[in-house]
């Protein structure tokens, strides 16, 4: 067995255990990370950037909005179904904390908006792969440069498997196994469990929320994020929370288009198996409100649906709605994806020279299907007298061919697990703090209530660096606490 010594072992190493351990070690704390991983960054190495409230760089650019603000915003977002306390704290860390990063040789592109009814909350960061997924890869190479630099010592392949306690229920400890299946030892007063959640556990998907992965959620899978930490947390004791997905949605179809899936989610006419509305398509640009719309049709499924006028509506003036994840999406493309469909057999798409011949081959109910369509080209001459859609989206389906894309409930991963307070002490039944055992990052994050917080961009990644930060600062405090006891 391989044994070390340190003074606070944090558990992975994504941008919330990066974030703890950076933060232990400049103040003084000897770190030990454990990373499942052959690389550190987790699933921020697929992100974009965190928020940030009253930034340098939003004061740069005008934007005004405030932490009070962004407070109440986020609390009436999540009816108060949160720790409001933990909350405040996260918001009012977060420009000091894109000041850390920016001190440490993280660059910003500036800060954005997702969509056009969410704050400016959103800093991308800059990338040599300019702006879209995968920008926040450059952040967690500075912050791995950081950590090792104050003395941080990251053990790759190297995961955790069991937390240790001492009779009088502190954390004296953590096991794990090497890349070679050697034990290893790790002998620490306190540890910090930020593993990323249970993204690419189907089985624990199923368990603990309300989707089952590949039915009515598909979502995505970083490998490795298994809910090992959680796992740990609850055999030492540690309260549960309420287990949901950070949801969007997307089609269940496993083939890259360029821009097939971009046009498909514009604010089309999108209908159930019953072959009716079911929402304002406005919200396909709030993709958590729209994933929870699809999640409460039959078996999650919708359908997007254009004709050859739309598509050429597209062509001529662009998308309606283009978001910073994709920010050179157009119409240019989709007659060389619809040949890619259909030479792929793709299960997911039609083109149909009919609407009868779509609502067959989509599998929705024929006779309302038709009236639908009926009721929407109507309503595109007057106003949406059911939803009351922006009539600028109101664009009629007329053929020739129609063209229909499934989509149904997505996901970036998933959120809460471990219960911690707002110190970020994980704490049993009684809400009594495990001595010397701290969580972060999305294992802990059940602060959205029952959606995420969309109307603020940046949140998980957010909330990941804030509350490592938050564990980093409290797991040395105590650590300080347990060494003045022992003088």
């Amino acid at each position: 067995m391989k044994r070390y010594e340190c003074d606070i072992a944090v558990i992975a190493a994504g941008p919330a255990g990066l974030a703890a351990a950076i933060t232990a070690a400049e103040k003084g704390a000897n770190v030990i990370v454990l990373e499942k991983s052959n690389t550190t960054g987790g699933a921020a190495n697929m992100g974009m950037g965190p928020l940030g409230v009253e930034t340098e760089i939003q004061r740069d650019n005008l934007i005004s909005i405030t932490k009070e603000e962004a407070f109440r915003k986020f609390m009436d977002y999540t009816h108060w179904r949160t720790d409001a306390r933990l909350v405040r704290e996260y918001i009012w860390k977060s420009a000091d904390t894109i000041k850390w990063l920016q001190d440490m040789g993280v660059e910003f592109l500036g800060a954005y908006r997702y969509f056009p009814q969410s704050e400016a909350t959103w800093h991308i960061v800059k990338s040599e792969s300019g702006m879209g997924p995968r920008a926040a890869s450059a952040m967690m190479k500075v912050m791995t440069n950081r950590a090792k630099e104050l003395g941080v010592e990251i053990l790759l392949e190297t995961p955790a498997k069991r937390l240790e306690k001492n009779e009088e229920g502190r954390i004296v400890g953590v096991h794990a196994v090497d890349k070679n299946g050697e034990e290893v030892y790790v002998d620490c007063c306190a540890a910090v469990i930020a593993t990323g959640g249970f993204g690419d556990n189907p089985e624990m998907i199923k368990e603990y929320t309300q989707y089952e992965w590949g039915k009515n959620m598909f979502s995505f899978r970083i490998p490795g994020i298994v809910g090992d930490g959680i796992r740990m947390a609850w055999e030492a004791g540690a309260a549960r929370t309420e287990m949901n997905m950070e949801v969007s949605y997307h089609t269940p179809s496993t083939i890259e288009y360029s821009c097939l899936t971009r046009v498909h989610m514009q604010p089309n006419l999108v209908v159930n198996l019953q072959g009716e509305r079911f929402m304002n398509e406005e919200i396909m640009a709030n993709t958590t409100f729209c994933s929870n719309a699809l999640a409460a049709q039959k078996n999650g499924v919708a359908f997007s649906i254009i004709d050859d006028s739309i598509k050429q509506y597209f062509r001529r003036n662009g998308l309606h709605t283009v978001s910073l994840v994709n920010p050179n999406a157009s119409a240019r493309d989709y007659d060389k994806d619809v040949k890619l469909a259909i030479e792929k057999g793709d299960p997911y798409f039609f083109v149909a020279d009919s609407l009868e011949e779509l609502a067959d081959k989509m599998g929705v109910d024929k006779e309302n299907f038709l009236r639908t369509v009926e009721e929407y080209n109507r309503y595109c001459e007057t106003r949406d007298e059911l939803f009351c859609k922006n009539h600028r989206y109101m664009q009629p389906l007329v053929g020739p061919k129609f063209y229909a894309l499934q989509i149904c409930p997505g996901g970036y991963g998933t959120l809460g697990g471990i219960k911690i307070n707002y110190k970020t002490e994980v704490v049993n039944a009684d809400y009594a703090p495990i001595p010397g055992l701290y969580g972060a990052g999305t294992d802990v994050c059940s602060i959205y209530g029952d959606s995420y917080v969309f109307i603020l961009p940046g949140n998980t990644m957010g909330f990941a660096l804030n509350s490592g930060r938050i564990a980093g600062e409290n797991a040395v405090s105590y650590v300080a606490g347990l060494f003045s006891e022992e003088e």
